[in-house]
Order: structure tokens, then C-alpha cells, then sequence
């Protein structure tokens, strides 16, 4: 089984996969609770986790955490795990999971996407090195499950856009601060406002200063998405709009452009991304 690792500067989020699912005839997607269908289902997705990133973890620690994590559903790691695929926003963590799996874990395959890692998608940034992992494995994961031009919308600690050619070229994107940023800003500059729990407000028009927060932060962040993505659509033409992060199911209901939403993209194109660079089984 593949353990897909996906570290972001908040969250990192953990995967693991088993077998590979048979193909089978296209058929309807059924929309979740939201009302959003998923090409991507779990895909094999068996288990996952999400725990905070902390960059002072050691190799030690870190290698505890993932034991612990699969003992949860009685599963030991050395004799579950066949391979282990890496990607990572925080270049401390990347290299101290490295340390990890090459003390703990030595005869696994092991992917981590970076420099010279084969993609199998032509990245067309001005410096390709300057893509980070995870849009990388998010453009990869899209590519696959909705082929032709997209559009991904991932928020997270940043509200990160990523475009993809109909070819399957990635071709760029836009970045800008995610929910949690702003609102640290906001509550550091403004002394007189406080944290608050971010769900639905009754109205748009808040009636009180939480309200009116959840308001300002839910509403203003998707007409974000939605102006930033017809911006994208105004210059690449008709796309699919496809939402994962760890907020996106806060937000992306309340967006008119986005389509999908898919939670485990990242980790979908993760697998994908290893499967191209180990040819051997991780089932």
C-alpha cells in the first residue's frame, strides 16, 4: 500500500492507498451533501489523517506519528506500507521526512516530488522549479480526472489557482492569502475584534460583529474565487473549475464557478506522480 504524505505550511494531510480500483463504465456522479459531484470518489483511498505541520519535528517524531496514525486501524506500517510519496510546501519538513524515511523506512520506494522528479506534465512557469509540490501533484491529480483545460482553486493557508492547458500542460496560476492569513491580519491590526467560529452567518448582512465577520470572510472569499477564475476563463477560454484545500468545503458552496470538489486531489495526484517515477507494485 502507498502512503501519500501532502505537507502544507498549516496542515499535512495523509493518504493511504490501496489496489488500484478496476475500471469500470462510466456512470452518473452522484453528488455528495453539498450537491458537488466527485470524479475521483476515494479512488483507494483506505485511510486518511490530518494533523497539524510542525516544523520542529524530527525524523524520530515524525516516524512515531505515522506508526501511531496506522496502529489507530490496526495497521503496522513496516508490514502495510510497501512505498511512501512525498509532497511538501515547508522545505524543513521535506527534508526531515526524508531523514525519516531513509533511517526507518530505507527499503521502501519512495517518491518526493521536487526537481527532476518525472511528472509526465510539461511545466510551463517562466522557472519550473519555482512550482511548488503540491500544485504540481494538484494540476497532475485534475489532469486525470477532468482531462482538458481546468482551472484548481486550492484553499488553504494561501488560495492558491492553478491553470491547466487542454493539452495537460500546467501553465501558471495566481496566489493569494487564504482565510486563516487574513483573518490573523485582521484580528492583529483591528484590537477590537475577535475570533470567531467560521461557519454560515444567518444573512448577508450581519447583525452582530461575528456575524458580520462570517459574513465578510464566507462571501468575500468565494466571490474571490469566482472573480479570479472568470478573469482565468476571459484569457484560457472554457474550463473545469475544481476546488480542494482544507477550507474549500467552507467556501466553495457558495461559489457560482466551482464544479468539483475534490478533497483528496493532492494526494490523488500524488499517487499518480510515484506511480510514474516506481514501476513496481505499492499495493
Amino acid at each position: 500500500m502507498l502512503l501519500a504524505i501532502d505537507v502544507g505550511n498549516t496542515e499535512t494531510v495523509i493518504g493511504l492507498f490501496g489496489p488500484e480500483p478496476p475500471d469500470e463504465p462510466d456512470a452518473p456522479d452522484t453528488p455528495d451533501a453539498m450537491g458537488f459531484a466527485r470524479a475521483s470518489d476515494e479512488r483507494g483511498l483506505a485511510f486518511h489523517w490530518r494533523i497539524s505541520t510542525v516544523a520542529e519535528r524530527t525524523p524520530d517524531e515524525l516516524a512515531m506519528v505515522l506508526t501511531q496514525l496506522l496502529d489507530l486501524q490496526g495497521l503496522d506500517l513496516r508490514t502495510a506500507v510497501s512505498a511512501m510519496a512525498i509532497c511538501s510546501s515547508a522545505p524543513t519538513v521535506t527534508a526531515q521526512l526524508r531523514r525519516m524515511a531513509n533511517r526507518w523506512f530505507s527499503d521502501l520506494d519512495l517518491t518526493v516530488i521536487g526537481p527532476g522528479t518525472k511528472t509526465g506534465m510539461a511545466i510551463l512557469y517562466d522557472n519550473p522549479r519555482e512550482v511548488g509540490a503540491d500544485r504540481i501533484a494538484d494540476a497532475v491529480g485534475a489532469y486525470d480526472l477532468y482531462p482538458g483545460a481546468s482551472i484548481v482553486v486550492d484553499m488553504g493557508t494561501a488560495t492558491v489557482f492553478d491553470v491547466i492547458s487542454a493539452k495537460g500542460e500546467y501553465l501558471g496560476g495566481a496566489i493569494a492569502p487564504g482565510v486563516a492569513i487574513s483573518l490573523e491580519a485582521l484580528y492583529a491590526q483591528a484590537s477590537a475584534l475577535r475570533s470567531v467560529e467560521l461557519v454560515e452567518p444567518r444573512s448577508v448582512i450581519g447583525r452582530s460583529t461575528v456575524e458580520s465577520i462570517q459574513s465578510g470572510v464566507l462571501y468575500g472569499f468565494a466571490a474571490q474565487v469566482d472573480g479570479v477564475v472568470a478573469r482565468i476563463i476571459e484569457e484560457l477560454g472554457a474550463a473545469t473549475v475544481i476546488a480542494t484545500g482544507g477550507l474549500a468545503g467552507l467556501i466553495a458552496p457558495h461559489t457560482t464557478s466551482v464544479q468539483h470538489l475534490e478533497p483528496w486531489l493532492t494526494l490523488h495526484g500524488l499517487r499518480i506522480v510515484h506511480g510514474r517515477n516506481h514501476s513496481r507494485e505499492t499495493s
